[in-house]
């Protein structure tokens, strides 16, 4: 007998019925950017290596370490997805979206790939929901792509997270910064790879976790401090709109995020309920990210929102999201009779809008019934031979025990009444 197969490690799966909550935190995430215009993109798994080199930074972490990267039969270096934001860009730069109206406000979601240790929460599979809003450099745009998070996770009953903001400056201020932050970092006491990572990317030491570093890093100097008029005036008013839209949040001056090309406006979600993986999601602006991939020079702001996180946060809570049962109605059809007018009926029942099932193959009524208890369903029909004789089903309401006859004429309106009525009141 061959070994039993299982699903790679760090790759989660989500099974009925878990995925029916899984499904409702995207749908409750991805409504906000929908109702505010932006359009859908669906992106490639996988893409050119050189992409993530250029656009996300080859000093980082996720291209150093954590990329899945092979070699195709044609030689070419190819990489599976490990962000979405590059990809995106890459492809309003292709198909020139860039040309058209701006910003270019698009939308996305589905998995993408890091290969690292997993633990609780931190997967090789991860699964995200992301927006990116292309073409302007107006605080308005910034205080939109901030919100709708915001609103994503308070749809979700979302309580017990934070938002934590900063701005890492411009091409303008980012340089003098980086030589005044380099020469406070020469002077700690720093082993020989915290001092490579200062060379390449400084601000990469000021998110070190190691209490030793962190006790040498509390009068290093910050980037807001150091913020040009411009993007300090930019930041001014992002907050202002921010307060003004009611979005609460804590600036953050010690941020880092994990990639290069952020600048000005940065962002993220924490939920301390998740322990050492407490980042939910977050983002910020890129600008001069489109030119460094051989596009205009456009500015941009962006989120990924960690779906198994969000999830996790809700379980972390005690919310229930989405329905509490994948089915509506359960038909039981009994006899021959009721076995024909089944099909029929459920397909009635679908098209009012109810999710529907049956009883497959000849059961008794004691089978069937203990079938429909399993399914969930919240009203079962029942379609003996001699009540359809009479023009009737039994309606059994679950919770109640309650059994009506119900016309078969008057069946898929009484249903639907009922359901809607459910829904009222939950």
């Amino acid at each position: 007998m061959s070994d039993t197969l299982s699903a790679p490690k760090g790759v989660p799966e989500y099974l009925p019925p878990e995925s029916g909550a899984w499904l409702a935190v995207r749908e409750a995430l991805t409504r906000p950017a929908v109702l505010a215009g932006y359009g859908y993109i669906e992106l490639p798994i996988f893409e050119d290596t050189a992409l993530y080199v250029r656009g996300v930074g080859e000093s980082t972490d996720v291209v150093s370490k954590e990329m899945y990267t092979f070699t195709d039969r044609g030689d070419r270096s190819l990489t599976l997805r490990p962000e979405g934001t590059a990809g995106v860009m890459r492809s309003v730069i292709e198909h020139r979206l860039d040309r058209g109206q701006l910003p270019v406000k698009l939308w996305y979601t589905g998995p993408f790939f890091r290969a690292e240790r997993p633990q609780h929460g931190r997967y090789r599979q991860l699964q995200q929901f992301g927006v990116e809003a292309i073409g302007s450099d107006d605080p308005a745009l910034d205080a939109e792509v901030v919100t709708l998070a915001d609103e994503g996770y308070r749809a979700l009953g979302l309580t017990g997270y934070r938002l934590e903001l900063t701005s890492l400056g411009c091409r303008e201020c980012r340089p003098p910064y980086r030589e005044t932050l380099v020469a406070f970092l020469e002077g700690l006491d720093l082993d020989e790879a915290t001092r490579e990572r200062a060379r390449i990317n400084p601000l990469r030491v000021l998110d070190d976790k190691r209490p030793e570093v962190i006790a040498q890093l509390a009068d290093a100097p910050l980037m807001l401090d150091h913020l040009c008029e411009a993007c300090a005036e930019h930041f001014a008013a992002v907050r202002r709109l921010l307060d003004e839209h009611g979005t609460r949040y804590v600036v953050n001056p010690r941020m880092v995020r994990g990639l290069d090309y952020y600048t000005r406006t940065t962002f993220e979600f924490v939920h301390d309920g998740l322990g050492a993986q407490s980042g939910i999601g977050g983002g910020g602006r890129y600008d001069g990210l489109m030119a460094d991939l051989g596009g205009q020079e456009l500015s941009g702001i962006g989120f990924g929102l960690g779906l198994d996180r969000t999830y996790l946060a809700c379980q972390a809570e005690g919310l229930q999201v989405g329905p509490p049962t994948a089915l509506d109605v359960y038909v039981v059809p009994l006899g021959a009779a009721g076995r024909t007018a089944a099909p029929a009926l459920v397909a009635q029942l679908r098209r009012a809008g109810l999710r529907t099932d049956q009883v497959f193959g000849e059961r008794g009524l004691k089978g069937a019934m203990k079938s429909a208890d399993r399914s969930g369903a919240p009203a079962v029909v029942v379609l003996g031979e001699r009540d359809l004789e009479a023009g009737v089903a039994q309606v059994k309401t679950m919770a109640t025990g309650e059994q009506v006859a119900v016309s078969l004429t008057e069946l898929v309106t009484h249903l639907t009444q009922q359901h809607q009525t459910k829904e009222s009141l939950s």
